[in-house]
């Protein structure tokens, strides 16, 4: 953050990093860009996330208001989660990641 005459300045790229910049963060939102998914699914679709971190990504992100989170009253409890607009707004950036990771990564 930058200071202006001692007042706090927040950067925006440092905002929308706080939000998106978690190790999990993009590999979740990519995998909610297909559609809705259970928790299973996308365990299963980011086979090196383990529950915990899982969890704690899509809590953020739900926090964050990237992604919505709905509990259907079934046995056993089933939760879907799909992204908001704000999260499908990450498309063009997300789009952007895949093509400078092809070329530099």
């Amino acid at each position: 953050m930058e200071k202006l005459d001692g007042i706090l300045i927040e950067c925006s790229i440092e905002k929308a990093l706080d939000i998106i910049g978690g190790k999990w963060s993009f590999l979740v939102i990519k995998e909610l860009f297909d559609g809705t998914r259970r928790f299973g699914e996308l365990q299963r679709s980011i086979p090196k996330i383990s529950p915990k971190a899982l969890t704690d990504t899509l809590r953020h992100l739900e926090s964050h208001g990237v992604l919505t989170r709905e509990t259907f009253a079934t046995v056993p409890v089933t939760v879907e989660y799909t992204l908001t607009e704000k999260g499908h707004s990450l498309n063009k950036l997300l789009k952007e990641m895949k093509k400078w990771g092809a070329q530099w990564g």
